[in-house]
Order: structure tokens, then sequence, then C-alpha cells
């Protein structure tokens, strides 16, 4: 045979045998791996049972222990019930007790008071036995005396009565008349007391304004200046101010001429702005003048701030606070308005505090009695009626509001304070000095003061307090 078949021969059956040597070795791996299948599984098996055995006991043994906690619980919910229905019964035989105790007392009570009834019974028999008896005793007296006396009991009942009448009107009217004058001489007394210590405890400045301001130059080539090429400078501040520029051969000074105080301080200070910036034209004297009126503005309202804290009167409206401050410009009769009133508002307060009235009040009427002389537009109303007016829109309170109405007999005087500020203004404006008056005016001032005085205290000062709106028509009838 060839080699080549050889070969093939050779390699079939080595195929062959491979083949069947391979069957061989896996049937015998496969019979291994099913029998160590079998052993895992049992095992597991095994495992399975045994884990389910714990488990079982695990949840025998936790049922077991709930329903040993359950037992208790209810155990112990069955025990407090039981005690509240044993604390229960106890309170009801308490009360049961309570009540019968009660009853009892009751009973006794009632039986007391039926033996009190009797007894009592019996006293009213013997008090109306012996009232009927005094009755016909003292019947029997009355006529007796009706017999001694020829007269009834009526009749002299009413002769008694007469003579006791006329007697007690005798005493009782020179009773009246000794209080009545004893009433008016300490009434003097006292009012020329009260007027002297508010005047000697208040000290107010006295200055006299003019209507005229003088404003004094470094040297006078400035009065070219300020009058400007064909006086135009001098125009302008005219025209922006309201005030008359007085120029003449006065040296080194300006006449600034006005009868509004609050304008002539405008033009003042305007005119001392111009000179020290050297620029003075037209439209340069219209801006400094309308800077320097809100300057003074600003002023006036820290004037009026100033003046109410130092008083203190506290609550005013702004506008009133402003007008306070615009006062420090305006004079009555040469004297300085806001000096004035602040007096007026001292005087006030100390008369009121010795009258035995609210000094606080007083003091906040006297300051705002002549808020009517500075009023922001002119009005046909007087001063008095347009302050009333203005502190009644400000919410003022109407005691204040009827005191500066009425403090020149402009208005019906309705409240206690209202007297007391008309005399306090006349007192501020009597003062020597204050105002342009010769001393014999001033003399009879103060007699007029000592009578409106004399006229507010005394007998009509209980009768004023408890009736402010009488004590007009008490004053005219004196």
């Amino acid at each position: 045979m060839e080699p080549i078949v050889i070969y093939i021969i050779i390699a079939v059956a080595a195929l062959v045998g491979g083949t069947l040597l391979g069957k061989l070795v896996f049937a015998k791996n496969t019979k291994k791996q099913v029998e160590d299948a079998e052993q895992q599984a049992q095992r597991i098996i095994a495992d399975g049972n045994l884990q389910a055995e714990n488990l079982k006991k695990e949840k025998l043994l936790e049922a077991k222990e709930k329903f040993v906690q359950l037992k208790a619980e209810h155990d112990k919910e069955v025990l407090q019930r039981n005690q509240k229905i044993i604390e229960g019964e106890n309170r009801i035989k308490q009360k049961e007790q309570s009540l019968n105790q009660k009853d009892q007392n009751l009973e006794k009570q009632v039986k007391d008071n039926e033996a009190i009834k009797e007894t009592l019974n019996r006293q009213i028999e013997v008090v109306n036995a012996k009232r009927t008896e005094l009755e016909k005793h003292q019947e029997e007296h009355i006529r007796r005396l009706e017999k001694v006396a020829g007269l009834t009991a009526e009749d002299a009942k009413a002769q008694l009565i007469e003579s006791l009448k006329q007697e007690a009107q005798t005493k009782a009217i020179a009773m009246q008349q000794e209080i009545i004058e004893d009433a008016k001489q300490k009434a003097g007394k006292e009012a020329r007391k009260i007027v002297i210590q508010t005047i000697q405890r208040t000290a107010a400045e006295v200055a006299i304004e003019n209507s005229i301001t003088v404003f004094n130059l470094e040297s006078d080539e400035i009065k070219g200046s300020i009058i400007g090429r064909e006086g135009r400078n001098i125009r302008a501040i005219e025209a922006a101010t309201g005030v008359d520029l007085i120029v003449d051969d006065t040296p080194e000074a300006i006449v600034l001429s006005s009868f509004d105080p609050l304008r002539r301080e405008i033009a003042r200070l305007s005119l001392q702005r111009l000179v020290a910036d050297g620029r003075i034209h037209p439209a340069r004297i219209e801006e400094v003048v309308e800077k320097t009126k809100k300057q003074l503005d600003d002023q006036v309202m820290e004037i009026g701030e100033r003046t109410a804290m130092e008083l203190g009167v506290h609550g005013l409206h702004k506008e009133l606070i402003r007008m306070v401050g615009r006062m420090r410009f305006r004079s009555s009769y040469g004297q300085n308005l806001l000096m004035h009133s602040r007096e007026t508002a001292n005087l006030c307060a100390i008369m009121a505090s010795e009258l035995g009235m609210n000094p606080k009040l007083a003091k906040r009427a006297g300051l705002l009695h002549d808020i009517g002389k500075v009023p922001d537009e002119e009005t046909e109303l007087s001063h008095a009626l347009l302050g009333a007016k203005l502190a009644e829109k400000y919410g003022e309170n109407p005691a204040v509001v009827n005191a500066i109405g009425a403090h020149h007999d402009e208005m019906e005087m309705q409240y206690v304070i209202s007297p007391i500020i008309q005399a306090c203004d006349a007192i501020s404006g009597a003062r020597p000095g204050a105002r342009r008056e010769i001393m014999q005016q001033y003399i009879q001032r103060i007699k007029d003061l000592e009578n409106m005085a004399l006229a507010y205290t005394g007998v009509e000062k209980a009768y004023a307090i408890q009736a402010g709106r009488e004590l007009r028509v008490i004053v005219e009838g004196r």
C-alpha cells in the first residue's frame, strides 16, 4: 500500500479512538457533576428547612411576648377603670352624706325660724298693745294742753314753725351780709396780691421798635453801586423786597423804611450779602433776595420751635409754630410781638397757678393770643377773631380758641382762662417803657387792672370755676 493511504488510515483510526475516548471521559465527568449537584441541592434543602424551623420558633416567641404585653396592658386598663369606678362611688357616697347633713341642718334651721317667728309675733302683739295705750295717753295729754292753752295742736305747730322760720331768715340774712363783706375785703387783698406777685415774678425784655432800619456802610463809594446806573439797582431792591431805600447825605449809611419788620430784615440781609459779594445788578439782586427769604423762613421756624420748647408748650401745629416765629419780626405799639406773647404766656401760667387752674393750658393760650397779627393773607377780621379761627383750624383746645377770640371782648367768654388771658395781655402792655405811653396812662392802666382782677376773684371766683359762661355776665354786672 502506498504511504499516503497508510497515513489516512492511521488518522481515521486515531480520530475514531479519540472520539470514543472523549465520550468516555465526558460521560464520566457528567455523572460526577450530577452527583455533586444532587448533594448541593440536598444541602440547600436541609439549610432551608433549618432556617424555616428557626424562623418559626422566633415568630412563635414574638407572638407570645406580644400576647403577654397586650394582656398586661389590658389588665392595667381594667385596673384603672375599676379604680375610677371605686373613686366615683366614694364621691357619690360623700355627696349623699353631705346632702343628708344639709337636709338635717335645714330642718333644724326651719324649726329655729318657726320658734323665732312665734316669739316675734308675741313681741309684736305686746308692742301693738303698748302703742295703743301710748296713743291713748298722748291724745289725752294733747286734749289737756289744748284745754289749758286755748289752741289746737295744728295751730300751735304752725305758730312755732313761723316763729322759727322768721328767726332763721333774720340770722341767715345777717350771716350772708357778713360773709359778703368779708369776701369783698379778702377778694381785694387777694386780687392785688396775685397781680403784684405775677408781675414781680416775670421779668421780660423791653424793646421799642421803629419803622426804619439803618444799614451801615464801610464807605460812601458803595452807595453808588447800590444805586446803580440811573437807579436801576435800587429800584430792583425795592421791587424785590417791598422796602423803601433812602439814600441821603448821612455818611456811610442807608435807611431802610417799611412798616413790616420782616421785609426790613430781608432787605438788610440781602444788602449785606450783595455788599460782601460786590456783584450788584438786578439779576443778582433777585437771586440774593430769594435766597434770603428762604433762609429767613427757616430762621422763623427755628425761632418758633425754640420759643415753644423754652415755654414748655408741646404739640403745636407747624403752621402755628411758624406764626410764633414770625412774631419776632412784628411789633405792637412799638413792643416786640414775640416778647409780648412770651411775657403774656408766663404771666398767664403764674396767675392760673395762683388761682388753682391749669397753668399749661393758660400758657398755651397766652402764647397764641396774638397770632392773628401775623396772617399769611390780609383779611377783614380783627386779629382776635382771626387768631381764634386759625387756632380752631389747626386743632387747638376749645378753651384756647375762646381765650384768643375773647381777649378783646369780641367773643363771649365761655371758659375760666379767657379773662386770665385778657388781664395778662393788658398787664404786659401796661409795663413802663413797653409801649409808647406816658406815666399817667400807665398809672390809670394799673388801676383798671386792679379793678379787673378784683372782678375775677373773691365771691365770683367759685361761680366762675363752676360756670365759666356766666363770668362775663358777672363782670359786666359789677
